[in-house]
């Protein structure tokens, strides 16, 4: 959790909030409202990982 990924599906980047049972991920965007699910295991990109983006994320 907390890693920014690619949602290939949607084309859009998000933070990963949560992960159910493998395989929906929870994400929400960098910035701003909104959160969206996605339910396929291989489809997240990781861009980057959460020790990368630092504290200033949380």
């Amino acid at each position: 959790m907390g890693d920014l990924v690619l949602d290939e599906d949607t084309e859009r980047e998000g933070i990963v909030t949560d992960v159910q049972n493998g395989s929906v991920w929870a994400l929400r965007p960098e910035q701003g409202p909104g959160t969206w699910t996605m339910e396929d295991p291989d489809r997240p990109a990781v861009l980057t990982f959460r020790e990368e983006l630092g504290n200033w994320m949380w």
